[in-house]
């Protein structure tokens, strides 16, 4: 079983708190399907771990496709769902201490999940150790991108210090990659995928901490941080209509010799 205390002092986040709500907030099937189509063009034949699997948006479509996936997750409540969409197939575990033997996959996936880990080097160790010879590592990863809308200015000002700090560059994870011994095939960006939001369902994500960002913010830092942010939202027009955009992230594709 996962360490789950030891993975979070070293800055590891389960998404035990948002799991009742992580399919509502996150685009459900529809956004794990898109990813699914993303990474199944570089998947070899053989066996597929998704370290992270959550509840298994991007491995149930995977299966549908015909895949042999496994899920990996740090979180039981995340875990569990993944359970209900490819049955007994996951493990709890921690990225940094896969529950898996040396060589036993042909492929593992990290899908939005490399800035969560606690160490994107020991992340990729650890699926280069379970990796065969000729095995993939491919990865989802990096701050969202998105075209623009009004929304930008507020939201920005509230998570562009955090994206900026993000761990899972695409420099940042090619390091890595290479340090665990892998070559790089592929750097490059994921589809397009599309999506709308409102102002009033922004500020509602927003209140109630949907995003892992604010789950450890107090009082003082909430008001000096948060509360403008949701004043610019509240002040913009048109409160309820959905403004459309296209979102898109990097898919990085490494190698075992």
């Amino acid at each position: 079983m996962a360490d789950a205390r030891t993975a979070a002092a070293r800055g590891a986040v389960s998404f035990d708190p948002i799991a009742e709500r992580y399919d509502e907030t996150r685009g459900g099937e529809a956004r794990g399907a898109v990813r699914a189509n993303d990474v199944a063009a570089w998947l070899p034949a053989g066996r597929v771990v998704e370290v992270g699997v959550g509840t298994g948006l991007v491995a149930a479509a995977l299966r549908h496709r015909g895949v042999d996936v496994f899920g990996v997750d740090l979180s039981p409540h995340m875990a569990a769902r993944a359970v209900d969409r490819i049955g007994p197939r996951v493990a709890l575990g921690d990225a940094h201490a896969l529950p898996l033997a040396d060589a036993c996959a042909d492929a593992v996936l990290f899908v939005w999940v490399l800035h969560l880990v606690g160490g994107v080097g020991p992340a990729f160790a650890e699926a280069a150790r379970v990796l065969r010879p000729g095995g993939r590592v491919i990865a989802v990863h990096d701050a969202p991108r998105s075209t623009p809308t009004d929304l930008d200015g507020p939201v920005d000002a509230l998570f562009a210090p955090l994206r900026e700090a993000r761990p899972d560059s695409q420099e940042t994870v090619a390091a890595a990659a290479h340090e665990a011994g892998l070559i790089t095939l592929h750097q490059g960006d994921t589809s397009r995928h599309q999506t709308a939001k409102s102002p009033r369902a922004t500020t509602a994500e927003i209140e109630t901490r949907t995003w892992a960002y604010l789950w450890h913010l107090d009082d003082a830092q909430w008001q000096a941080t948060v509360e403008p942010v949701l004043a610019q939202l509240r002040a913009l027009p048109d409160q309820e209509r959905p403004r459309g955009y296209e979102q898109w992230s990097s898919l990085s594709v490494f190698a075992r010799p």
